[in-house]
């Protein structure tokens, strides 16, 4: 989260963090992390690990929560730790930024590839080069299976 703070919007930058959802607290449901989500105007910040300890996430403008279509603003951002800090912002080629359902969670998109994907029980997960943020793929494979996954909001 330090080293995500520079990259946040400015009126976020002094802003305190706090954890709402963490796999290793709250277990492996995309439900529990909806359930989890602050204020519905609070922005959310996603972190994964997965099996190969690669880190990586998404930033929302927005709460994540469930949706029937996308949502969120061009201050949405997908990250990538390897092996340093890479920032994939908002190419403003289309507006698809978050969506989400039971089964699955998707950020950035266009041409039937998502930028990050989530499945509904948290274990798998997908990450493509996307028009919304013109990104890498954020792991070393485009599916990769999830360590940990925590979500955090504002305080």
């Amino acid at each position: 989260v330090p080293q995500l703070g520079p990259q946040l919007p400015p009126r976020l930058t002094q802003q305190p963090w706090h954890l709402l959802y963490s796999t290793g607290r709250d277990g492996f449901s995309l439900r529990t992390l909806y359930r989890s989500a602050a204020r519905p105007d609070s922005p959310a910040l996603l972190l994964i690990r997965d099996t190969e300890a690669q880190a990586f996430g998404a930033f929302s403008a927005s709460a994540i929560r469930s949706s029937s279509g996308f949502y969120g603003t061009g201050e949405t951002f997908l990250f990538s730790f390897c092996p340093e800090l890479k920032v994939f912002r908002w190419t403003g080629r289309n507006d698809f930024f978050v969506k989400g359902d039971v089964n699955l969670l998707m950020v950035g998109g266009g041409s039937g590839r998502f930028g990050l994907w989530l499945d509904g029980d948290l274990h798998h997960g997908g990450s493509q080069p996307c028009e919304t943020f013109d990104n890498e793929t954020l792991s070393h494979r485009e599916e990769f299976c999830i360590q940990d996954l925590e979500m955090w909001g504002l305080a």
